[in-house]
């Protein structure tokens, strides 16, 4: 098992750099641990959460704040969801310093899933936040967990359509902060009230690029044309209406419907690797396939962590966050988190948001909420787009 190459403290209040004992059960099928990873750039230290998913009262899903377009603790969305445990998860657009006047979104870069329910798709690679990507990997990445409880690796991309009487065009996004040069994308009540207009800036290769001058915007309630407008607005979106906001081509396409016009839009993630639907699922992009790790992974940058394993093909889920940085251990580069995940038996591996995101969360039996047992550089805790929440009954 997992759980037996780890070394843990005890669960109430992380244990000072450097102990270790046995792993501690926090729930059924969940156990937590602690333990120092001798690294190239210093001594790294580690928190795990082993989920059991072959335990019927354990459970995974996603952890977010109630909208795609906004920010909570991993600490504040666990309690809020009863979880009795997580971590911090896909990167997101956490600033726009190079678009001026623009509000940052929070939203995540990769496709999400909650509970079975299609939350977003995946921006341009091009258009994300956090480190380079490694060859063959991209926004469309993401772990999940499917009908069947089993953790896995997949990718998900959009499918969907825009159509009105007389034409269709493809949809370019869902609930995104950034859409592909000259598409449309679709905005719906789980993007909540954030600014639309971040969804036009930047291309497809360059996030920092300036915003488009060529965009429009569509509401269609109940598949009829209610209102149009020049730039992307906010404000919440109601329970079936969806927003269409195009840039350059996809402007000019939604300029042609008129208030009264028809439209339809129908939209959905396609997987590529399995027909198993998947309940939940969260970006971020794989570091380890079949035990092997990917080629290209940096071993040059240290820095804090939060990463998932998967092992027992698929059965058991291991979650992980290092101490932050300085005051606590140094990081680990991501070649060395690739490393560890296979040392802690994981077949196959997921680099998720670091750095001051790197937030691991555990509930004791029989308290109230969750407790911080990692080290954030960002304390005591910063506001992330979603995580990863492990329930159990």
């Amino acid at each position: 098992m997992v759980a037996g190459v780890l070394a843990g403290a005890a669960l109430a209040g992380a244990a000072p750099a450097g102990a270790a004992s046995g792993p501690v059960r926090v729930a059924s099928g969940v156990t937590y641990s602690e333990f120092d990873i001798p690294a190239a750039k210093g001594t790294a230290h580690a928190h795990v959460l082993t989920v059991d998913l072959r335990d019927p009262r354990v459970g995974v899903d996603l952890l977010h704040p109630g909208a795609v377009g906004a920010r909570m603790t991993v600490s504040a969305m666990a309690d809020a969801r009863g979880a009795v445990g997580g971590v911090n998860g896909d990167f997101f657009n956490i600033t726009e310093t190079q678009h001026p006047g623009v509000e940052a979104t929070g939203a995540a870069v990769g496709p999400a899933i909650a509970g079975g329910h299609t939350l977003k798709g995946a921006v341009p690679d091009g258009q994300r936040f956090g480190p380079a990507l490694p060859p063959g990997t991209s926004t469309r990445d993401v772990l999940g967990v499917g009908v069947d409880r089993r953790a896995r690796l997949d990718s998900l991309a959009l499918d969907g359509t825009v159509r009105s009487r007389d034409d269709s065009v493809a949809l370019g996004g869902l609930n995104q902060y950034a859409l592909p040069v000259g598409s449309v994308g679709a905005f719906t009540e789980d993007w909540g009230s954030v600014s639309r207009v971040r969804a036009t800036c930047g291309t497809d290769t360059q996030r920092a690029a300036p915003c488009s001058t060529d965009t429009y915007e569509v509401t269609v309630r109940r598949g009829r044309v209610v209102a149009a407008a020049d730039t992307p607005g906010s404000g919440a979106i109601a329970a079936g209406t969806t927003v269409l906001v195009g840039r350059e081509a996809g402007a000019q396409w939604l300029r042609k419907l008129s208030a009264g016009d028809p439209v339809s839009v129908r939209h959905r993630l396609v997987a590529a690797g399995s027909r198993v639907p998947l309940r939940f699922a969260v970006g971020g992009y794989p570091v380890l396939r079949d035990g092997a790790p990917l080629p290209g992974l940096d071993a040059n940058t240290a820095a804090v962590r939060t990463a998932a394993g998967i092992a027992d093909h698929g059965r058991t889920l291991v979650l992980l966050a290092l101490d932050g940085a300085p005051a606590y251990r140094t990081g680990l580069t991501m070649a060395e988190v690739a490393a560890t995940m296979a040392g802690l038996g994981t077949d196959d591996a997921f680099s998720l948001d670091g750095g001051g995101s790197s937030t691991l969360v555990a509930r004791e039996p029989g308290a109230a909420s969750v407790a911080v047992l990692n080290h954030p550089t960002d304390a005591p805790e910063r506001a992330v787009a979603n995580g990863i929440g492990v329930f159990s009954r």
